[in-house]
C-alpha cells in the first residue's frame, strides 16, 4: 500500500507506454511543452473535466471528472467520464435509488492505436474505481473524437496484471529519479517534447 504522498498521476500510464523517457521528463525532471496534438487534446478534456456536470438519463447517470485514486497501485487522478447503469444489482449511491453497474469512458482526440497505451490507461482507472467503491468492472469504453466511435475494452486478467506490473515500474524510476534513454522512431516526431528530449 502506498500512501498519498507517494501517488503518481493516473495519466502517467498512457505517457509511460508512449515513452519511458517521455514519461520521466513530464513526471520526474517536471518539463513540459505544448504542441497541436497536446491543446487539441486539452481542448476536448475540459468538458470532459467538468466536475459540475452530471446528467441523469433514464437508467444511465453520468458523472464527469471524477477523482480517483488507489493506495494499491498509488496513483491518482480523474476520469473522463463513468457512468452508472442502473441494474439488478451493484453499488448503491448516496441520492440514487436503486443498483448500479460502474462503467469508466476515456476520451482521445484521434482515433483508435495499435499500442496497448490507451486500453492500459482505462484499466487503471477501472482498478481504482473497484478499490475505491468496493465493486467488479469488467469493461469500459474509449471514445475516440476523430472516429466519434466508442471502443469496448475488457479488463481481462493479462490486462490488469500488465498495469500492476508497469505501475510497479514507475514507482521504481520514480523513487531513483532516474530518466531513461531511448531511441528516436518516428513516433517521435509526434511527442510534444522531441526538441527538449
Amino acid at each position: 500500500m502506498y500512501t498519498e504522498d507517494e501517488y503518481l498521476m493516473l495519466s502517467g500510464i498512457q505517457h509511460f507506454c508512449f515513452c519511458r523517457r517521455q514519461w520521466a521528463l513530464i513526471h520526474i525532471e517536471q518539463q513540459w511543452a505544448e504542441n497541436y496534438h497536446t491543446i487539441a487534446g486539452n481542448l476536448m478534456h475540459d468538458r470532459a473535466h467538468d466536475e459540475k456536470l452530471v446528467e441523469k438519463r433514464g437508467d444511465k447517470l453520468t458523472v464527469r471528472g471524477m477523482r480517483i485514486a488507489s493506495p494499491r497501485l498509488g496513483i491518482s487522478g480523474q476520469c473522463d467520464v463513468v457512468e452508472f447503469l442502473k441494474t439488478a444489482d451493484g453499488i448503491t449511491l448516496p441520492d440514487y435509488e436503486g443498483y448500479w453497474r460502474v462503467c469508466p469512458v476515456e476520451y482521445k482526440k484521434g482515433e483508435g492505436k495499435d499500442g496497448p497505451e490507451d486500453r492500459l490507461q482505462l484499466c487503471v482507472q477501472a482498478m481504482c474505481l473497484e478499490e475505491m467503491l468496493v465493486t467488479e468492472i469488467p469493461k469500459g469504453y474509449l471514445f475516440y473524437g476523430k472516429t466519434r466511435h466508442r471502443e469496448e475494452v475488457c479488463f481481462t486478467e493479462e490486462l490488469r496484471d500488465e498495469v500492476r506490473q508497469i505501475t510497479e515500474e514507475m514507482h521504481r524510476l520514480f523513487a531513483r529519479g532516474y530518466t531513461p534513454k531511448t531511441k528516436h522512431s518516428v513516433r517521435s516526431k509526434a511527442c510534444s517534447l522531441a526538441d527538449l528530449c
